[in-house]
């Protein structure tokens, strides 16, 4: 399965997955924004304020996890502080995906994601919209249909954590 749509609005690029089966992915895209910082250069605290500035509070600084996972009740956004990655979007038959520092992937609640290969110096800087907090699947036996019901069951962001009440992530996800 490779992406059902992959499409470019304004420089965001939208890639939507089907369900596998095991990943239940989602009915909004997977969002990419190249130049995230605006030239700006890249860093755990440039994202981090970002974010804070659009009210996606940042969490946490590390890595992604190099298994299949999806959250079904929060929403996450991965900014890139350093380095670059190749990472396995949509489930097992999904598609891959190169980052690098300064861009910024929002995932949708339920879609699956895993990084292949790193740079040794790769960091992320993950973040939720307020009040939501992240479980962790990996599309194990029994983890649907309560897996589908949390999916459903996550409130749409009030603001984009990249571009602000404005942005794409409110247009492309309505």
């Amino acid at each position: 399965m490779a992406a059902v749509s992959d499409e470019l609005h304004g420089g965001v690029r939208a890639i939507r997955f089907a369900d596998d089966g095991r990943i239940p992915n989602s009915r909004f895209p997977l969002l990419i924004y190249p130049d995230a910082l605006k030239g700006r250069s890249a860093s755990a605290a440039a994202m981090e304020a970002l974010f804070a500035s659009n009210n996606w509070p940042p969490r946490w600084r590390a890595t992604v996890f190099t298994y299949h996972h999806y959250h079904s009740t929060a929403h996450e956004v991965l900014g890139v502080a350093s380095g670059s990655a190749l990472l396995m979007m949509g489930g097992r038959e999904g598609e891959e995906i190169e980052i690098a520092a300064g861009q910024v992937l929002v995932i949708p609640a339920g879609m699956g994601h895993k990084r292949l290969q790193s740079s040794p110096d790769f960091e992320v800087v993950g973040g939720y919209p307020p009040g939501q907090q992240w479980d962790l699947l990996k599309g194990e036996a029994g983890e649907r249909p309560q897996a589908d019901l949390s999916i459903a069951a996550v409130p749409m962001p009030e603001t984009d954590p990249v571009q602000g009440p404005g942005g794409a992530l409110l247009t492309l996800w309505c």
